[in-house]
């Protein structure tokens, strides 16, 4: 059975443009289909100062994997592209953003609704960023 899979793409570091390019490559080899790609929009850094502003896209995806079986696959693409590692947390537990190369976060998956340590679906934050809602709402309008 295929799932609906939407991702949202984000890089501030080296060629942004071309870094989401090879991610969605990625992404379409090991995945699924990217069935729909939104238009790149630049963004400023969000949860952080940085003088390096985003390139930020979403994505729909038609994948044959569980949902834990995409964030595998989308954690090596980050590790293999040059991602260092995920966001830490300070000590009060709130996220501590840094720039990166690539970022790939899973919005949603079909409608289904997760809540473990390893992941949360939908994103929790997502309709908090303008840099995920514009370019997502723009798959969901086609």
């Amino acid at each position: 059975m295929t799932h609906n899979l939407y991702l949202a793409l984000g890089s501030n570091l080296g060629e942004r443009a071309d870094n989401i390019r090879k991610a969605l490559t990625l992404i379409d080899d090991r995945i699924g289909s990217v069935y729909r790609v939104a238009d790149f929009i630049e963004t400023e850094p969000w949860g952080y100062d940085s003088k390096n502003a985003y390139i930020n896209t979403a994505c729909l995806v038609h994948t044959m994997m569980s949902p834990t079986r995409v964030l595998e696959e989308l954690q090596k693409i980050e590790k293999e592209m040059g991602r260092k590692k995920k966001t830490s947390r300070d000590k009060n537990g709130n996220p501590v953003y840094q720039d990166r190369i690539i970022d790939i976060d899973i919005l949603m998956y079909d409608q289904l609704e997760i809540n473990t340590p390893e992941l949360t679906l939908p994103h929790p934050r997502m309709h908090e960023r303008d840099f995920v809602m514009i370019p997502l709402q723009e798959i969901l309008d086609n």
